[in-house]
């Protein structure tokens, strides 16, 4: 990168003094922002793109080093040189551990600045370093919370931080340290699969008073608050999009969008389009959109699109909630619409709300299964992770978000359900009207270990249609998937390490919603 490229944020409360330094890059043909405070260094983050930070570690107010936590968590990889009085080697490893690019003790001088900015330090071995031992310290903490009676927030808390060490764990290279990640999330899975199985159908009751929000509530209660009348909002559904998708996303998307918001809700049962996406545009549970709206819902054993009327569900529940929204709504399958949506974004602009599902993380977790050369470019949670995001950073979908961007709109960014890496086989027997899924089956003659899946032998007290008087419905739980024992080894074999959804997991349950406003 030649020097005429390179922009640099200088934070320093005396920034006054360190003018001769700034002249010195500006004439070495840098482009330097001085700011004398960590609140403005944050603004200048947030409003343009810096290649290079120089942040004095001591400021007044907001410390350096909570600035640098604030950096990293809107731009994980732009470089940051920590200035400070202090000279002890532990401390500097220590930073250069918590991804500092360099540690310079004041007072600096001009060549010393020119040569952090030129020079490449050896941080990548300190910062898997400092990983390793942040997650080892963690590991106990982790553990000893999963022995405890935990609430649906404190699961949601928990489940983040899980997300959180795997992509830190998967940037430092530690396969040991990884496996011992992947054993606590699959211990960690099996508990709240349990949670689930406790809490799960007390928390439709209308009494409930404490509960997450869940698909069929978080239009009413996070959407609407958002939507401003003559000024346009986009409420993007990324089709099974997990947690940690987002997250690998979330630098790209940073680019043009401030993060105002980032909150997580829980994907209701089953964790599958039909019902959860249905319920997310409806507001109501399946069965009662089964009931208000027969002419919009179809069951398990009737043939075509499951979903083609989420425009319908959505219009009738602002009506519902007594809303005058201009609207728009486009679901993108195919990247031929893709680029028609894209190139017709300027005429939506009037709309208080501009409706925009987007399928193909849904299609790759398919093509995952049934194509074999994408079975080998996604075979474990990194490689899936790394195939979303090469996916949306030439997709159309980044194509639409930058053309939201230049409108000024804002954008709201989530999805129905997200999708499990499944391991273990578990058997049950249905007739031939049972459903195909493999993390639920419902019907009337299914024959299986009740301790192995979670079971709803009443659909109405989790209202779900039912198919038929007697039927029931059961849920693959953790990393588990269904099996027929016919055929059982092939089929074991073709699923065996799949990303599959409809069932009870972290992973499927516990979903992005992101307020964003444009840079």
């Amino acid at each position: 990168m030649s020097n005429e490229q390179v922009k640099i944020l200088w934070a320093d409360d005396e920034i006054d003094l360190l003018k001769p330094h700034i002249m010195f890059l500006e004439n070495k043909g840098y482009a330097v922002t001085a700011v004398s405070s960590g609140l403005e260094a944050i603004d200048e983050i947030n409003s343009q793109d810096f290649d290079a930070v120089f942040l004095d570690e001591n400021m007044p107010g907001i410390s350096g080093l909570e600035v640098l936590s604030r950096i990293k968590s809107v731009k994980p990889s732009i470089p940051v040189i920590m200035i400070t009085k202090s000279e002890e080697e532990a401390i500097m490893e220590d930073a250069i551990g918590s991804k500092i690019s360099d540690y310079l003790i004041k007072p600096v001088n001009p060549n010393q600045i020119l040569l952090s900015l030129k020079k490449n330090l050896d941080s990548k071995r300190l910062v898997s370093e400092k990983t390793t031992t942040g997650y080892q310290q963690e590991f106990r903490q982790i553990g000893m919370r999963l022995n405890d009676r935990l609430d649906w927030q404190e699961w949601m808390d928990l489940y983040k931080e899980i997300v959180y060490w795997d992509l830190e764990l998967e940037q430092s290279g530690d396969p040991s340290m990884q496996e011992i990640l992947s054993m606590q999330k699959d211990e960690a899975n099996s508990q709240f699969s349990r949670f689930i199985g406790e809490n799960y159908i007390d928390w439709l009751k209308e009494n409930s008073s404490d509960k997450p929000e869940m698909s069929h509530t978080v239009f009413k209660n996070w959407v609407v608050p958002e939507l401003k009348e003559g000024k346009p909002t986009f409420l993007v559904v990324i089709d099974n999009l997990r947690l940690d998708q987002w997250k690998v996303i979330q630098e790209a998307i940073s680019d043009d969008f401030r993060i105002d918001e980032e909150r997580t809700f829980l994907s209701i049962l089953p964790t599958a389009t039909q019902y959860a996406r249905n319920s997310l545009f409806a507001g109501l549970m399946p069965s009662e959109i089964q009931k208000r709206f027969p002419q919009y819902w179809m069951n398990e054993d009737e043939e075509g699109s499951k979903n083609q009327f989420e425009e319908q569900l959505l219009v009738e529940q602002i009506k519902r909630l007594g809303k005058n929204y201009s609207h728009s709504y486009a679901k993108i399958t195919n990247l031929n619409f893709g680029k028609k949506v894209s190139e017709g974004l300027h005429s939506l602009v009037n709309n208080d709300l501009n409706v925009i599902v987007y399928n193909f993380v849904d299609m790759l977790s398919h093509a995952r299964t049934e194509m074999e050369v994408i079975r080998e470019l996604a075979d474990d949670e990194s490689a899936y992770r790394s195939l979303t995001l090469s996916w949306f950073e030439h997709s159309t979908l980044r194509d639409i978000v930058k053309g939201i961007k230049a409108m000024g709109a804002k954008m709201i960014l989530t999805t129905d359900h997200g999708t499990v890496h499944v391991k273990h086989p578990i058997k049950v027997v249905g007739d031939r009207n049972t459903n195909t899924n493999l993390r639920y089956k419902t019907g009337r003659n299914l024959n299986y270990k009740a301790k192995e899946v979670f079971e709803v032998l009443n659909p109405d007290d989790v209202f779900l249609p039912k198919t038929n008087v007697s039927s029931r419905y059961i849920f693959a739980q953790s990393n588990d998937f269904i099996a027929y024992p016919n055929n059982y080894n092939h089929y074991v074999k073709y699923y065996k390490d799949t990303f599959q959804h409809g069932g009870i997991s972290l992973e499927e349950m516990i979903i992005p919603f992101v307020v964003c406003s444009p840079k």
